[in-house]
């Protein structure tokens, strides 16, 4: 978090949308800036928004479940609006099943089913999780590990939510960290003021400000090697097609684990090549809308710019339709919207690279897109301004092929003393972006202590000590 908000500091004065509805927020007074491999500090004014890019907002969360064309809490929670919407009969099924569930709980977890059922029983597994999981991965929750639950949501459950529930009645928690909240259940969040990109452009900005090179529009096509280490790696210029040589003394990797052992030129041993031709992913697909307006209307508390609905995220669950979750970006950072009367949102897709959908043109995916929004009222359709379709390869690292034998694919990378891998893809390990950036900062750490294992690397949101629930 400190490291965040050294780059962006967080915001001194009220974002555009807080000033409109006299939304109060936490904000800070003054920001202490460190320079980069300096242990000098100096202290600023914390940036206004309105008047400075270079700041980070500090949003509120709220994501949701669209179910049964209803809205449901998530995570999902035992209070009223659950009980309506699910009926008591149903509510009635889904508390027994899981008191059952106390008692008789699945030993081993094998797969991420044993691991759903354990922690929210049958009953509700098969309402909520079953078809979406399955939606997102594109295989039966039996088919996968029990890890992609270990990675993402271990310290969630229903028991968890009833007690993080109880204390948010009491006492809310303003510090920005919220170190102490399972990642699920935190309900604020820092954001750069124009999303993500940015906070990596002023990366880059510091990165060759500091003497460093980016080369970008580069396709790693070869790497050399010797026993111990690697020597060099190829890479093809995606604007001349040059090949190009480059020497270095360390190379830490983000590129798909599949990629990489494919571009090793010297012969690697049968069985690392097998498991790594065996690694699953999946493809992404997102439509951006503007839209005049949303058909779905804000029936919750809290008070929005032209009464927009408040979520950051909406889970869509409903069985009919495709689309996998969407983004309200207005509530990520009302920045990132030009005109305060359109609303800017994102439809997120996962599919396979070479299936129906990713072989439909952007014309054809739009329409599709646009439709299912349609359908299950949440737009209509004539309400659309403009649209964009980015297609993303390789986004999700699967727990499923020949996921099971991948230590066979570490000890390989492993052995060569000056190659890290690190981040999602690089390890293929579905971590969020800060335990992705936490495996950057240990490589490099490693590198200037003269550490050769990668040990404390791997070990990252992998030690029962360090999952999310801390």
């Amino acid at each position: 978090m400190d490291w965040w908000i050294n780059i962006l500091p967080l915001q001194g004065a009220p974002a555009k949308d807080d000033i409109k509805v006299g939304r109060e927020i936490p904000i800070s007074k003054e920001s202490v800036k460190r320079g980069i491999g300096s242990s000098k500090t100096k202290t600023i004014p914390a940036p206004d928004p309105e008047k400075i890019d270079e700041v980070m907002l500090n949003r509120s969360r709220l994501s949701r479940i669209f179910f049964v064309r209803k809205f449901f809490n998530y995570p999902l929670s035992l209070d009223y609006n659950t009980f309506a919407n699910l009926g008591i009969r149903r509510t009635i099924k889904i508390g027994l099943s899981y008191i059952r569930t106390l008692f008789s709980q699945i030993k081993p977890e094998k797969s991420l089913e044993d691991f759903f059922i354990n922690r929210f029983g049958v009953e509700l597994y098969h309402t909520f999780f079953k078809d979406y999981t399955e939606k997102v991965w594109g295989v039966q929750c039996s088919l996968i590990t029990a890890d992609w639950g270990s990675q993402r949501i271990k310290g969630l459950s229903i028991t968890n939510a009833i007690i993080h529930a109880f204390k948010k009645s009491f006492k809310r928690d303003n510090n920005i960290a919220q170190s102490n909240v399972e990642t699920s259940l935190i309900s604020q969040f820092m954001y750069p003021k124009y999303g993500p990109g940015q906070m990596w452009e002023e990366v880059a900005k510091l990165i060759t400000k500091n003497g460093a090179e980016i080369h970008q529009k580069m396709s790693v096509v070869g790497i050399e090697s010797n026993n111990s280490g690697i020597d060099s790696i190829k890479v093809l210029e995606e604007s001349t097609g040059e090949l190009k040589r480059i020497k270095g003394d360390y190379f830490i990797s983000t590129m798909p684990v599949k990629d990489l052992i494919n571009s090793f030129e010297e012969n690697i041993p049968s069985d690392v090549s097998e498991v790594a031709q065996g690694l699953i992913y999946r493809d992404f697909i997102t439509v951006g809308l503007l839209l005049n307006e949303l058909k779905i209307k804000n029936e919750t508390k809290l008070i929005t710019v032209n009464d927009l609905v408040p979520d950051n995220w909406i889970y869509i669950q409903e069985r009919d339709v495709k689309i996998g979750r969407l983004q309200i970006f207005n509530n990520w950072s009302p920045y990132l919207v030009k005109d305060d009367s359109k609303i800017w949102i994102g439809l997120e897709y996962l599919c396979n690279e070479g299936d129906e959908m990713w072989n439909m043109s952007e014309e054809s995916f739009t329409e599709f897109a646009i439709k299912e929004l349609d359908k299950i009222d949440i737009i209509n359709f004539n309400e659309v301004v403009d649209s964009v379709v980015i297609k993303v390869k390789k986004t999700y690292p699967a727990y499923f092929g020949t996921y099971d034998r991948f230590n066979t694919i570490k000890n390989f990378t492993d052995s060569f003393e000056n190659l890290f891998l690190i981040g999602r893809n690089g390890m293929h390990r579905y971590n969020n972006m800060d335990h992705s950036m936490l495996t950057a900062m240990a490589a490099v750490e490693n590198i200037k202590n003269g550490e050769k294992s990668k040990k404390n690397i791997w070990n990252i949101n992998a030690e029962e000590e360090y999952h999310e629930e801390k």
